[in-house]
């Protein structure tokens, strides 16, 4: 019964988390990810043909043909093993790397494993695992973790870090004490690249140097700006009590752009996915221009993969586009030009 009530408890959850983004105006309020305020170098005299634009990245040692991940949504539930296949197919046909949604109600109950196995049509995909840190205070180890990447046949494993949402959450956890000390744990021993992610409120330096002491080398900053993981659970909340608290929260965080940047001063050595807010190929850009490998996307795939994986390409698809004709008419043939393209607009980035 126990067993069947967690698995009851964590597909409403996912079901309420699809509804609200589908449905609700889940972005921040009051905060931007500050990518609007930084400009590339407009060349009118670029030099270069746009078939020339090579938008390959190399990402946990694997490189990819773009540098967009389709970032970790749902699992869990029918509805959502439809989404994470055509994510999936999208992101075989284009050459992406891509994260699953929390592992852990597939964890505790093995059935709900194959809303999250898409390795039969992404057979190439960088494909990561994911379960929250936070579950390494609750009982989860070293085995689970393997047990999250040998369920899907991933690559590597993400754990994400999102203590405001647990917070909010009525069935949320509220202790986070240690949990450096056991990332650490679970780098050394879980036998793959390990990749940590915030949800949506942004990296510190504090939390970038914990992260990188913990020998963390790949850093999804999931920067406050876009989608509100504190709206969403405002919009979930069952009183008007608990509504107010979480909406308290609407503008909290860190902006993309400066997690970017605090990520990139702790070390040169960790890879960034620049997440939170990446709305086009011009803001993927920009954010690989501060130093970020690779930009995540999540909120503007979710309606069409609930259509097909066709839709999911052609958005990505449409991504792409931006981000060449960005770097054909900023000079750039590689995304490692994007840097010197940048025109620095904000002293806090300078």
């Amino acid at each position: 019964m126990g067993a069947r009530l967690r698995e009851s408890q964590h597909s409403a959850r996912k079901s309420d988390h699809i509804r609200v983004c589908l449905e609700q105006d889940v972005q921040a309020r009051g905060i931007t990810t500050g990518l609007g305020s930084l400009r590339l170098t407009h060349q009118a005299l670029p030099e270069l043909s746009l078939d020339e634009v090579d938008l390959s990245t190399v990402l946990a040692g694997r490189r990819l043909r773009s540098p967009f991940v389709v970032s970790a949504m749902t699992g869990g539930t029918a509805e959502a093993a439809t989404i994470n296949r055509n994510l999936a197919q999208a992101a075989q046909s284009l050459g992406l790397a891509m994260v699953l949604g929390s592992q852990r109600p597939a964890i505790e109950d093995e059935t709900l494993a194959e809303s999250y196995r898409v390795r039969d049509v992404a057979p190439d995909v960088l494909l990561f695992a994911n379960l929250g840190a936070v579950q390494l205070k609750d009982g989860f180890g070293i085995d689970q973790c393997r047990r999250a990447v040998e369920m899907i046949g991933a690559d590597g494993l993400a754990l994400h870090l999102n203590p405001l949402q647990e917070c909010l959450q009525p069935e949320g956890n509220r202790d986070f004490r240690g949990l450096a000390e056991k990332i650490a744990l679970v780098v050394e021993y879980v036998g793959v690249p390990v990749l940590v992610k915030e949800v949506g409120w942004g990296i510190s330096p504090g939390a970038a140097s914990l992260l990188h002491q913990a020998g963390v080398r790949i850093i999804d900053v999931a920067g406050a700006g876009g989608t509100s993981w504190s709206q969403v659970e405002a919009w979930r909340a069952h009183d008007e009590s608990s509504r107010r608290v979480a909406e308290a929260f609407a503008d909290w965080g860190i902006p993309t752009a400066q997690s970017i940047f605090n990520v990139r001063r702790v070390s040169d050595a960790i890879a960034i996915i620049a997440s939170g807010g990446i709305r086009s190929g011009v803001d993927a850009a920009k954010a690989i221009a501060l130093g970020a490998v690779a930009a995540g996307v999540a909120l503007p795939l979710l309606a069409p993969a609930r259509h097909s994986a066709q839709a999911v390409e052609q958005r990505l698809a449409e991504y792409e586009r931006q981000l060449r004709i960005a770097m054909c008419c900023s000079g750039c043939r590689s995304l490692a030009d994007l840097a010197v393209a940048l025109v620095p607009t904000s002293a806090a980035l300078a």
